[in-house]
C-alpha cells in the first residue's frame, strides 16, 4: 500500500509534539518481490517501487522541511547490495534500491550545504538474527545488527568537515 502524504505529515506532527523536530530520520522499509522478469506481476513491481523508493522520498521530504527550519539534521537511508548491482530474479528490488540510492545522492548534495547530513548505507550481506544463525565453520559470516547500528551512530557523529554520503557494510566473507 502506498504511503499517503497526510500519513507521513501526521507521523511527523506526532513526533514533533512528543519529542520536537527529529534531528535524525532513518528510512529502512523496503519490499522485495522475486521472480523471472517476464513473469513478474506489474502490481507487485509497483508496490516494490512505492515502498522502497517513493515512500522514502515522502519521508525524506517531510524530514528535510523540518530540519531545514531548525538548521540541522540527518537523514539516513538503508540500502542493500541491490543498490549498486542488480541480481537475476530481483529486478524490482534493484529498481527500488537504485532509486533510493539516487535520491540519497541527490539530496546529500543539495542539503549538505544547509547542514543536513544525508547518508546511504549499502547493507551487503545477510544479517544475523534469532532465526538466521551463522554456521559454526564460518564465524562472523553474517552482519551483526549491533555493529550495523554502531556504524549508523558513527556516521551520525561525523564532523561536518568529513561527512560521507555513502558507506558499505559487509561481513569479511562476502564477495563484492
Amino acid at each position: 500500500m502506498l504511503l499517503q502524504l497526510d500519513e507521513v505529515e501526521q507521523l511527523f506532527t506526532d513526533v514533533e509534539q512528543k519529542l520536537g523536530v527529529p534531528t535524525l530520520v532513518v528510512y529502512n522499509p523496503s519490499w522485495r518481490v522475486r521472480g523471472s522478469f517476464v513473469e513478474l506481476d506489474a502490481a507487485d513491481v509497483a508496490k516494490t517501487l512505492e515502498i522502497t523508493a517513493y515512500d522514502g522520498f515522502l519521508v525524506a521530504q517531510a524530514a528535510a522541511k523540518r530540519q531545514l527550519a531548525v538548521g540541522r539534521g540527518a537523514i539516513f537511508f538503508t540500502g542493500a547490495s541491490a543498490s549498486v548491482k542488480g541480481y537475476p530474479q530481483s529486478a524490482p528490488f534493484a529498481m527500488g534500491k537504485f532509486a533510493l540510492r539516487g535520491l540519497a545522492q541527490s539530496i546529500a548534495r543539495e542539503l549538505a550545504p544547509q547542514n543536513i547530513h544525508v547518508a546511504h548505507f549499502v547493507i551487503d550481506g545477510g544479517i544475523r538474527s534469532a532465526t538466521r544463525i551463522e554456521p559454526d565453520n564460518q564465524p562472523d559470516s553474517l552482519l551483526d545488527p549491533d555493529a550495523i547500528a554502531q556504524t549508523y551512530l558513527n556516521i551520525l557523529r561525523q564532523p561536518r568537515n568529513a561527512w560521507t554520503w555513502e558507506v558499505e557494510l559487509r561481513p569479511w566473507v562476502e564477495k563484492f
